[in-house]
C-alpha cells in the first residue's frame, strides 16, 4: 500500500470515530445509569487496528479523543475518555496478542477496560471510591456492547479488502 493511500485510509478511519462518536452523543440515554454507552468509534479503531496496525489504531484512538474533546467536550471530559481509551487500547493488545479470542473477544476486553479506566479516573477525580459502585452494571453494558461492537467490526474487517 502506498504511503498516500495509507494516509488518506488512517484520515478516514479517523474522521468515521469521530463521526460515530459524535452520531452517539446525540443518542438518548438508554439506562438511567451515567456513563453507558455503546462505543461505535470502537468499529473504526478495532478496523484500523486488525487492518493497518498497531500504531495506526493508537494514532486514529488518540485523534477522536482528543478532537471529540476540543470540538464537543470538557477538559474532564476528555480526562475520562483518555483514562478509558488508554486502558481499552493497552488491553486490547495484550488480548489480541495472546491469541486466543476472536475480534469479539478483543472489543469485550476493551469495552470493558474502557468503563474500568473511566471509574478509575472518576475516583480520582472526584477523590472518593463510592462510584465504584456503578461498576458491575458498567462492566455488564460494555460486555454487551463489546460484543456488538466487536461482531460489527469483525464484519468489517472480513469484508472490507485493503490492498
Amino acid at each position: 500500500m502506498s504511503k498516500n493511500k495509507k494516509i488518506a485510509l488512517l484520515s478516514m478511519c479517523a474522521c468515521l470515530a469521530m463521526l460515530l462518536s459524535f452520531v452517539e452523543s446525540r443518542i438518548p440515554p438508554l439506562t438511567a445509569i451515567p456513563g453507558i454507552k455503546m462505543g461505535l468509534a470502537n468499529i473504526a479503531v478495532m478496523f484500523t487496528l486488525y487492518k493497518l496496525g498497531t500504531r495506526e489504531a493508537m494514532a486514529v484512538s488518540a485523534i477522536r479523543v482528543v478532537l471529540i474533546a476540543l470540538l464537543f467536550g470538557s477538559a474532564v471530559s476528555f480526562l475520562y475518555s483518555l483514562a478509558g481509551a488508554v486502558l481499552s487500547f493497552a488491553v486490547m493488545l495484550l488480548v489480541r496478542r495472546v491469541k486466543l479470542f476472536s475480534e469479539v473477544g478483543v472489543s469485550v476486553a476493551g469495552g470493558v477496560c474502557h468503563n474500568i479506566g473511566q471509574i478509575a479516573m472518576a475516583c480520582i477525580l472526584l477523590e472518593t471510591n463510592v462510584i465504584v459502585y456503578y461498576l458491575p452494571f458498567l462492566l455488564l453494558s460494555g460486555t454487551v456492547t463489546g460484543v456488538l461492537i466487536g461482531v460489527t467490526s469483525a464484519l468489517l474487517i472480513k469484508r472490507i479488502k485493503i490492498k
